[in-house]
């Protein structure tokens, strides 16, 4: 396995740790009925589960874009260093949503989305 398949588990498991996250050392967290209780949130915990529903929004392209490049003869380093540069962007939301910085948030949303259509196309361009 590649880097960029590492990548590919890394990203399907940083939104269960986002919701992790909003969780964290909740007193008043109802297993019975998560989605209830991450309704009720404010503040940090309500962004960190915001930024677990984005984490699923974005991780199909992602993954799609290093399968498809994987398969179709991009070069191997170039796709996992997109890859590498796609989690520490998404790493990077993540911290930027939880704490609330919405500019910082978006631009990076932005440059992760570029990175995975660079991952994407790369079979055109490696």
């Amino acid at each position: 396995m590649t880097i960029a398949h590492w990548c590919v588990l890394f990203g399907g498991l940083l939104p269960i740790l986002c919701a992790g996250l909003a969780k964290y050392c909740a007193a008043d967290f109802d297993n019975s009925r998560p989605r209830e209780w991450f309704e009720k949130q404010s503040g940090w915990r309500k962004r960190a589960d915001a930024a677990q529903r984005n984490g699923w929004e974005a991780f199909p392209l992602f993954a799609a874009a290093v399968l498809v490049a994987t398969t179709q003869g991009a070069k191997t380093g170039a796709v996992d260093a997109l890859a590498l540069a796609w989690v520490a962007l998404r790493l990077a939301y993540v911290w930027a949503y939880v704490s609330d910085r919405p500019s910082l948030r978006s631009a990076l949303f932005a440059a992760a989305l570029l990175v995975t259509l660079a991952i994407f196309t790369a079979p055109l361009w490696t």
